[in-house]
């Protein structure tokens, strides 16, 4: 195998839409890559038929190989020089590690959030930064030293899936740029640890008995829930607006396009009722004409 410190050749491991930038990137930078490893097609719909990940639709489209097995990247006539992981959802074993070196493409600022959901937990935990990272891979979860990274800013609205293209698009960058020019020396992450567990989905049910900012984190996950008479109805976008004059209110009390918190009132402005589609809300209340008093969770 070459030069890890300027790869030529690389295999690439990657599942879902946010690593299909990097990919592509990767390959229309010049980059030699024999082999994409991606999992395994699943059976999606009604008809129950195959459907690949989006990393190996993007793969077969730019004419490359590709495998659901890891260790295919040390067979014959491969020869890389690099493996690169980004959002791959598998644990590369020690084996593999051992004969080619790694980097992965982490949307975070480690030590902080390691793991799966490092974009969801960094909104959730309220945090006003957060950043890419491209790091060696070890056996451990993201424990890694950096061979470089990038901050910024989230914004106190911005969406989970604003947020992260935003980052597909910086470590898209962050990695062509590194490897492009050599993956060089490499520094240890620094900090408390603290690990980012994927997203429950028990936990995107909206507590209106919790502060109105944290539910405002909650619904810019873009998959937060409530009940509205029994039936579910998604709140995919609100806004911290001062509230109605009235004062304090039970808990997912409705007041005109507000609903309480524990804390006071947050504004619903994009809802989705049970088997329809999104709409502003308040073309949902005329719909629905909640009657005064009446409460969401309910």
């Amino acid at each position: 195998m070459g030069d890890a410190s300027r790869p030529h050749r690389l295999v690439f491991l990657g599942t879902p839409e946010a690593a299909v930038p990097p990919l592509r990137a990767l390959v229309g930078a010049g980059f030699e890559v024999p082999l994409v490893v991606s999992r395994a097609d699943r059976r999606r719909g009604r008809g129950g038929g195959l459907v690949p990940s989006p990393v190996k639709r993007a793969a077969l489209d730019l004419g490359l190989v590709v495998t659901e097995r890891v260790d295919d990247v040390l067979a014959d006539g491969v020869d890389a020089d690099l493996g690169v992981v980004v959002a791959f959802g598998r644990l590369i074993r020690p084996h593999v590690l051992d004969r080619l070196p790694m980097v992965n493409v982490h949307f975070s600022l480690l030590p902080r959030w390691r793991g799966a959901a490092p974009v969801e937990r960094a909104i959730l935990a309220g945090d006003t930064e957060t950043g890419v990272c491209v790091m060696q891979l070890e056996e451990g979860l993201d424990t890694g030293p950096i061979h470089a990274l990038e901050r910024t800013a989230i914004g106190p609205d911005e969406t989970d899936e604003e947020l992260r293209g935003r980052l597909v698009t910086i470590g898209t960058r962050l990695l062509v740029d590194t490897l492009q020019t050599g993956l060089g020396e490499t520094v240890p992450q620094v900090g408390e640890p603290t690990y980012a567990d994927k997203i429950d989905p028990a936990e995107l049910q909206i507590d209106w008995a919790r502060p109105a900012v944290e539910v405002h984190r909650l619904v810019r996950l873009g998959r937060a829930w409530t009940t509205f008479r029994g039936r579910r109805l998604r709140i995919l976008r609100t806004s911290l607006d001062a509230g109605p004059t009235a004062g304090a209110a039970p808990a997912g009390t409705l007041d005109g396009a507000f609903a309480a918190t524990g804390d006071g009132w947050i504004g619903l402005v994009t809802v989705q009722p049970e088997g329809r589609g999104a709409q502003p809300v308040q073309a949902w209340r005329n719909g629905a004409r909640p009657s005064p008093g009446e409460r969401l969770g309910t």
